[in-house]
């Protein structure tokens, strides 16, 4: 049975481009989550509930399939909110978990002034077109440090998931974190 990694926190922390280098020295299948939601905002509105929930009905599908298969494991990135909205991101995470036999979940953080610069990379407007619009996807990132908590506090995810590392990745190149997470889980 496959295993699942889930990189989790805020916007432009380097999830994906942690994800892609772990995905090359684990042979492990990256799922970032704009896969989804790029496909599903193009015929839902982003702050819709319609929106929400085919997203969480194709990643579910998605998992619930390749829970099945012959793969090593698959990597999924997102924010997850320790905040107001933690009772449902805890339950559908929960959902996606209990499809796996191991479940590792890391959590980065980074300081806003280096995920400001991590808005724009090349590598991240490649693969995310809603980020393309500058203005916005800074404006939201800014924005949503006031509505949600898309870092925990230090010692909080210990407490809620089972296999849990965190990481400050402000200063760290992204195959670094990868080396690190492979060799902390033994992946």
């Amino acid at each position: 049975m496959p295993n699942l990694i889930q990189i989790i926190g805020p916007q432009a922390v380097g999830k994906m481009t942690v994800g892609q280098e772990l995905s090359k020295i684990t042979g492990y299948k990256l799922f970032y989550n704009h896969m989804t939601i790029e496909m599903v905002r193009l015929i839902f509105d982003y702050d819709k509930e319609a929106y929400r929930k085919m997203n969480s009905k194709i990643r579910y599908e998605v998992f619930k399939e390749f829970s099945k298969s012959k793969e090593k494991g698959i990597i999924f990135t997102g924010c997850f909110d320790f905040g107001k909205d933690f009772k449902e991101e805890k339950a559908e995470t929960d959902k996606w978990m209990q499809l796996f036999e191991n479940n590792y979940v890391i959590e980065l953080e980074a300081s806003l002034e280096e995920r400001l610069k991590r808005n724009k990379t090349e590598n991240r407007l490649a693969h995310k077109a809603s980020k393309r619009d500058l203005e916005w996807s800074e404006n939201d990132l800014i924005k949503s440090m006031s509505k949600h908590k898309l870092n925990s506090e230090v010692g909080e995810g210990e407490k809620i998931f089972k296999n849990y590392m965190r990481i400050d990745n402000t200063n760290l190149p992204a195959n670094d974190v990868a080396k690190m997470i492979k060799e902390n889980f033994k992946l």
